[in-house]
């Protein structure tokens, strides 16, 4: 019987497309996926990557002092040895910028308040001036003396020594044998209760002195919304001390440490002013490197040895970073999660707490840049992604980061940094 012409192709040709369609498609399923795994590994991949959208102009190579960044609303500023300059954070484009007038330099920074920034400037006579910067437009609203101590400028001696907030600027002078062993009988240069003298943010008009304890003199400063606070190096022992802002009247001094003192002439820094936390590394191999936090009334509360390049305080927690991030409680210093998605072969370069939320910026031993994002009271991974492009650009480590609207914004300074900000969002 002849085979039927009303039908098609015959039946084996049929049985036979499958197999067609198998040897095609195995191969470009395995090419398709690897093209997905490589876009995905350098950054290119839609829904799983990280785009660069801005990046400011390249800058002179800056000095090693007088480096800081803040973000106020809508524009980032950038302060160098030689000037402040202040961009658009949605865009890169520079808004304003601030030249240091003459010779002279930025030997210290401080924090940013309502829309105001003190630096410390000197003209090679030590950091003798402080000049009130207003963020807005950069214009220079006041400026007054201070006594500098005999470091030089350039080694970092500046820091926490100039401090705004609670529409004060609060300025620490400083005794010029302040880090020499004091001879028996002898007293201070200057006397701890004219030390500290707090300003009109905005006009510059004198307030107070602080009412610093007898034998006692102020070592570092930060301004809290109800409250200015000052380490006080007393004889051989650091303390922590509050003032009121209406008047400088003392409120109380409390020891760093109750169970063991804190040597007087330890680095200590603030790393938050509310809630209170300090860091505190006392000068011997054996003695305590660790955050301390406290109370608004001074009572101390939790102790978390460092651990890790990068800190931050948010959501009432203290967050470290190094190869993961670990959170700690501020009131009992307990451990309250750690993230084991880094690993040992990847490091945090850069991070930001708040909202709810830790972003850590980090770089792994193949060199790839990648974003983490965790919820901050779970520690639940909520957001995994590749830069397209190293976040350092190439030349600089990252000194900070900042968060505006969709966008993370890159800070870098220090040796070799041309660029100082870069935005990136999520693609």
């Amino acid at each position: 019987m002849a085979a039927s012409t009303t039908g098609g192709a015959p039946s084996g040709a049929w049985r036979r497309v499958p197999a067609v369609l198998v040897l095609i498609g195995v191969p470009l399923a395995l090419v398709g996926g690897l093209a997905s795994c490589v876009a995905s590994e350098t950054g290119h991949l839609p829904g799983d990557s990280m785009e660069r959208v801005w990046d400011t102009p390249y800058d002179r190579t800056a000095a090693g002092y007088g480096n800081a960044a803040w973000a106020l609303g809508d524009t980032v500023v950038r302060s160098r040895f030689d000037a402040v300059t202040a961009f658009d954070a949605g865009t890169g484009e520079r808004r304003w910028e601030y030249a240091v007038p003459g010779r002279a330099e930025i030997c210290a920074t401080g924090n940013a308040a309502d829309s105001v920034v003190l630096v410390g400037l000197t003209e090679g006579k030590g950091c003798a001036t402080v000049a009130a910067i207003d963020l807005e437009d950069g214009r220079e609203l006041w400026r007054t003396g201070r006594r500098p101590g005999s470091a030089a400028p350039k080694d970092g001696s500046g820091s926490d020594t100039v401090a705004a907030g609670a529409g004060l600027a609060v300025v620490l002078d400083e005794d010029e044998r302040r880090d020499e062993e004091p001879a028996e009988g002898a007293r201070p240069v200057i006397p701890g209760d004219q030390a500290l003298r707090a300003f009109d943010l905005r006009t510059g008009a004198p307030r107070w002195k602080a009412a610093v304890p007898e034998g006692c003199l102020p070592r570092r400063v930060a301004v809290a919304p109800q409250q200015v606070l000052a380490v006080l190096g007393c004889g051989t022992e650091a303390k922590l001390a509050a003032f009121d802002p209406a008047d400088g009247r003392e409120r109380w001094t409390v020891p760093l440490d109750a169970r063991r003192p804190v040597a007087a002439d330890s680095f200590t820094s603030f790393l938050s002013a509310e809630p209170t936390v300090l860091k505190v590394q006392e000068p011997v191999g054996h003695g305590v490197h660790a955050y301390f936090a406290f109370g608004q009334d001074g009572r101390r509360q939790g102790k978390i040895d460092v651990t890790g390049d990068e800190a931050a305080v948010a959501d009432g927690k203290l967050f470290a970073a190094g190869h993961g991030v670990v959170a700690y409680d501020l009131v009992s210093g307990d451990e309250v999660w750690s993230s084991d998605s880094l690993g040992t072969w990847r490091g945090v370069t850069g991070m930001h707490a708040g909202g709810g939320r830790v972003t850590v910026f980090t770089r792994s031993r193949k060199g790839l840049d990648e974003l983490y994002v965790y919820d901050s009271a779970t520690g639940g991974t909520v957001d995994e992604r590749t830069f397209s492009r190293d976040t350092d650009d190439g030349n600089a480590e990252l000194a900070g980061l900042f968060r505006h609207d969709d966008l993370l914004i890159a800070v870098r300074w220090g040796d070799g940094s041309r660029r100082p900000f870069s935005a990136y969002r999520t693609w």
